[in-house]
């Protein structure tokens, strides 16, 4: 049988290993099963027999590199190049610090909450007897990585899933605020879905399907950003007053770095170098591929043109719907769920900005939140070993695991909502969310960092 996506769960002292494929992985004599049984943890004794890879370690250190690659410089330049020159050094600040606080909080509790044994609580949420990551050292294993480099990489994943969220208020949302938000966010929304469908939560024993973040990731940013979008209300001018990229190529530059980056993020997942990461990267730049070239089509038919900024935003789309489905999922399945990707959010980022006037400024919940959706019910679909899948697993027929996978993205879809919704609130009521209008006039830039982007 085909080898399956693999997240590790952290047990007391040692590593425990965890399956959450739809196959069986015989790699070491063992049946591990995610779609029927959840997490399949080893016991302390069994997983310090696991000996360390090092084909598997020096790619996952590879991987976690380019995942925070994504985020720094990548989706740093992207989104600096599509707001505006008076803003395009505040959108810097933001990703940057995002990285900073979301390192420190990862490190005070959050790895052990996502990926914890929770105990009687496990369903929902780990524990914090990892918190400063304790017994995390050079000789503490997780499977067959070391640990230290498993939390890594898991971290960079939660960098980059607040990090996104800042397309949907860029522009107008004061800097301490941002902090906040990206702090209280992250302990709220992100661990917790992140423990149900990775950490071997109640998500996780249903079956569903998510190879390295369609759910977690792009549906979560998704939502949060289409909810802060709706909070803080349209940037003034908007939808009447021009807004274009100030900066295209800076635009093209970050996007080449996403998804040279997103190789890490999908094939990483495979958390081994092996044919299961191999497959992964393939199907990740087919869905990339099909999904710019979809968009474009879609853009040069509607308007008689194709943009540089249409092609960009497809492939983002394409990645981000392919995502969940990388591990699972053949050619065959990566053509078509890239190339529905480019269309589908095609007409939603239409729909979205140009009939309902919800001003999303960069697109987030209409390109990752309706591709998170879309690729979390179509890998339910293309994993069927019919169309190159690797197959269902015992006893899940097509139709149980489109339902699962649908239960999975309402769930997390309305709890983040609900949390990042009263997470605003709050931090209106109290810090206040949106900056003077004579600062948003001015620019955050001068007004919130009294910095300039570019010199005359």
């Amino acid at each position: 049988m085909p080898a399956v996506r693999k997240r590790n769960t952290v047990g007391n002292g040692a590593g425990n290993k965890n399956n959450r494929g739809n196959a069986m992985a015989r790699s070491i004599g063992i049946r591990f099963i995610s779609a029927l049984g959840g997490c399949a943890a080893f016991s302390s004794a069994h997983a310090a027999d696991v000996p360390l890879n090092t084909g598997d370690t020096a790619w996952i250190l590879t991987a976690t590199a380019l995942v925070l690659f994504m985020t720094l410089p990548g989706l740093a330049a992207f989104y600096a190049g599509l707001v505006r020159t008076k803003n395009v050094l505040s959108v810097l600040m933001q990703c940057f610090a995002i990285t900073c606080v979301v390192s420190v909080l990862w490190l005070v509790g959050g790895y052990g909450l996502a990926f914890g044994d929770g105990g009687s609580m496990q369903a929902v949420i780990g524990t914090l007897s990892k918190a400063w990551f304790a017994g995390v050292g050079r000789d503490s294993m997780s499977g067959s990585l070391p640990e230290p480099a498993f939390a890594m990489f898991q971290l960079t994943f939660a960098i980059i899933t607040p990090a996104l969220i800042i397309g949907g208020f860029a522009e107008r949302m004061r800097f301490s605020a941002v902090l906040w938000f990206s702090a209280l966010w992250l302990v709220l929304v992100y661990i917790p879905v992140c423990h149900w469908v990775w950490g071997g939560g109640w998500l996780a024993k249903l079956g569903v399907l998510d190879f390295a973040g369609g759910i977690v990731v792009h549906v979560n940013a998704g939502v949060a950003a289409l909810v802060a979008a709706l909070v803080l209300r349209k940037r003034k001018g908007f939808p009447h007053v021009a807004m274009p990229p100030h900066n295209m190529p800076l635009c093209v530059l970050g996007a080449g770095m996403l998804w040279v980056g997103w190789f890490g993020f999908n094939a990483g997942s495979a958390l081994a170098a092996n044919g299961s990461a191999a497959m992964a990267m393939l199907v990740t730049h087919l869905g990339a591929a099909m999904g710019a070239l979809a968009w474009m089509c879609m853009e040069w038919w509607r308007y008689g043109k194709p943009s540089v900024l249409g092609i960009v935003t497809g492939m983002v789309a394409g990645l981000g719907t392919i995502t969940p489905a990388s591990g699972f999922v053949g050619v065959t399945g990566a053509v078509i769920i890239g190339g529905a990707a480019g269309i589908v959010c095609f007409f939603a980022t239409q729909i979205l900005k140009r009939r309902l006037h919800i001003d999303d400024s960069l697109d987030v919940s209409p390109v990752h939140g309706v591709g998170g959706v879309l690729g979390s019910i179509l890998t339910g679909v293309f994993v069927s070993a019919t169309f190159g899948g690797v197959g269902f697993a015992e006893g899940m027929t097509m139709s149980k695991q489109v339902g699962v996978q649908l239960l999975g993205v309402v769930v997390t879809a309305a709890w983040c909502a609900l949390a990042t919704y009263i997470i605003l609130k709050i931090l209106d009521a109290t810090l206040g969310l949106r900056v003077p209008d004579e600062h948003e006039t001015e620019g955050l830039d001068l007004a919130q960092h009294g910095e300039r982007g570019y010199i005359d």
